[in-house]
């Protein structure tokens, strides 16, 4: 038998009581979203895709905003539609096409992308595929050190923030951290989240590209939580999430970092970071479909008929058939919808029947 679960990718897992706890209560939190959101498919498929759409947007300005780059979110929507064309001016742009590429496949394909080396090596070329001043690395390992460095305003050197694995070791450790990955899952060492969390960290500090490694991560974020089931990802941003917190972000990996490869690796900063992300992600998730935004859960003709009943009062089926003219089985449909969404109250029985808007229920005392 392997020796996987005696490596210190595994060791330093062995959390203390105190964070377990925490650990584990936002975990019980985010899978309670998960499940409840699987369970729901109340989401239309039309409110699906433009929520990706509006996500892919976010997330890649957000992922490129935290290298640096300065487009933003409407820039990069202007150029999400206009991908076909292909014609990048600008280092910014370059970037962000990529990016955008690559996060539109994850949303769609996700499902048949086996994590492994050869697709992080993918990810990272079709990341770069547009980007002139990196076709040398793209999608290959460093090619010398990469030492994450503190800077300045004036963009001089001021000391070295972390020093990650020299070129000379990059594939074999990769090599070593997917085994390790591929094993862990397949034998549920731990909680899917805290086991995301330990390979992004050590993707992160073995640092295995010349460039683009923190956008590299977070697409390998998204596929992650994807492919384990956390289907809100689609729908709310993760990157921008971060973006939110880079100052969080960074202390948490350094926090880290300074005991990586140490006798006593301490994972727990990260780990802890990337959980409250994941929270607030699901949190969000929750909130869309949350009775306050109920034209997220209708399709066209129901947004239609709920509108008028909010602009109408009391109605029946005789009046919205008339007011709107739909058929009256679809009105039917409708109503039986709202009145299952708990958006409706029905007043009287039979042809009096009539409808309003719910009213809220008062508190006995």
């Amino acid at each position: 038998m392997d020796d996987w679960k005696e490596s210190r990718l595994s060791r330093r897992l062995a959390l203390d009581s105190m964070v377990a706890e925490k650990v584990y209560a936002m975990i019980a939190e985010i899978d309670g979203v998960k499940n409840g959101w699987q369970l729901a498919s109340r989401l239309q498929p039309r409110t699906i895709d433009r929520l990706s759409r509006s996500v892919i947007v976010t997330s890649t300005g957000a992922s490129n905003r935290i290298e640096g780059n300065k487009l933003s979110d409407e820039e990069v929507e202007a150029l999400y539609r206009q991908l076909r064309i292909k014609k990048f001016r600008t280092r910014d742009q370059q970037e962000v096409a990529g990016y955008l590429e690559v996060l539109e496949s994850i949303f769609q394909n996700y499902r048949e992308m086996k994590l492994g080396e050869s697709l992080v090596l993918q990810l990272h070329r079709d990341m770069l595929r547009h980007s002139e001043k990196d076709v040398r690395h793209a999608g290959t390992y460093k090619f010398g050190p990469n030492r994450v460095e503190a800077k300045n305003a004036a963009g001089e050197v001021v000391g070295i923030v972390f020093d990650p694995t020299p070129p000379h070791l990059v594939q074999k450790e990769m090599q070593e951290l997917m085994g390790w990955y591929g094993q862990a899952t397949g034998e549920n060492f731990r909680h899917p989240l805290i086991l995301a969390a330990n390979f992004l960290f050590e993707y992160l500090a073995i640092h295995p590209f010349q460039d683009g490694n923190g956008r590299t991560s977070r697409l390998l974020t998204n596929l992650i939580l994807l492919r384990g089931g956390y289907e809100f990802a689609e729908v709310v941003s993760h990157e921008k999430l971060v973006e939110n917190r880079k100052a969080d972000y960074y202390l948490a990996l350094n926090r880290t970092q300074r005991t990586w490869k140490n006798e006593q690796e301490d994972i727990s900063a990260w780990l802890v970071f990337f959980l409250e992300v994941v929270r607030q992600q699901s949190r969000e998730a929750l909130e869309i479909l949350s009775g306050d935004q109920i034209e997220n859960l209708l399709s066209e003709k129901q947004i239609v008929l709920w509108q008028w009943a909010n602009s109408t009062g009391e109605f029946s089926r005789r009046s919205a058939v008339e007011a709107l003219g739909m058929a009256p089985r679809t009105v039917e449909s409708i109503i039986k919808k709202l009145l299952d969404l708990k958006k409706l109250d029905r007043l009287g029985e039979g042809r009096a029947t009539r409808y309003r808007l719910s009213q809220p229920k008062s508190k006995s005392l």
